[in-house]
């Protein structure tokens, strides 16, 4: 008799045994992704007419390039003619140095900066103007504005005040508005609620 339960709980045993097996196989399988067929999003035409328009694309690369060096180059070759300096208060002194010997190659006495200004006009450039002032007669006057503009930097002269003089040689007294080209990183950041670049 006891074979007889010993086979049954056997039966039982291996029934359970691979019901267990067919579950955990049919969840496995379950889970598993199934495979993906991927269909060509293009035919073999429309693949080569993609590639003969990159290759046509990259063609002009090197055109570009040699057009891209040239704008380098001229780019260069004009911000030579920015003040350069590492501050604002630098810049302003070299511009102020700059007018001043001007001024004195044409026999003119400056007073010293009157005032000075910056001003953002580009997100790459700024300008920093300042003023002088003197007494000179008239041609000394236009030698060194004639001066001014042969200079290697990007000068302006934003302003001349000029008004008579009261002594024998007829000297007039001048005040004299220049501005210079600088790289916009040394200027001060704009104030909140004031336009920036």
């Amino acid at each position: 008799m006891m074979t007889g339960t010993l086979d049954k709980r056997m039966v039982y045993l291996l029934a359970g045994s691979l019901g267990l097996i067919l579950i955990l196989r049919m969840t496995l399988l379950n889970d598993s992704p199934a495979p993906v067929v991927v269909s060509a999003a293009e035919t073999i035409p429309q693949a080569e007419q993609r590639l003969d328009q990159l290759r046509r694309i990259a063609a002009t690369v090197p055109g570009k390039e040699a057009v891209k060096k040239l704008a380098d180059a001229e780019l260069a070759d004009r911000e030579k003619g920015l003040i350069l300096a590492d501050t604002d208060v630098q810049a302003r002194a070299q511009l102020v140095q700059l007018v001043t010997d001007i001024a004195h190659a044409n026999k003119i006495e400056t007073h010293g900066m009157e005032d000075s200004r910056n001003k953002v006009i580009s997100p790459d450039y700024g300008e920093i103007t300042v003023t002088v002032s003197f007494t000179c007669a008239i041609e000394d006057l236009v030698n060194m504005l004639a001066a001014l503009s042969n200079q290697p930097q990007i000068l302006a002269t934003n302003e001349i005040r000029i008004s008579g003089g009261h002594d024998k040689n007829k000297n007039i007294q001048v005040r004299l508005s220049v501005s210079g080209l600088v790289a916009r990183k040394l200027l001060p950041a704009e104030k909140k609620g004031l336009a920036a670049f």
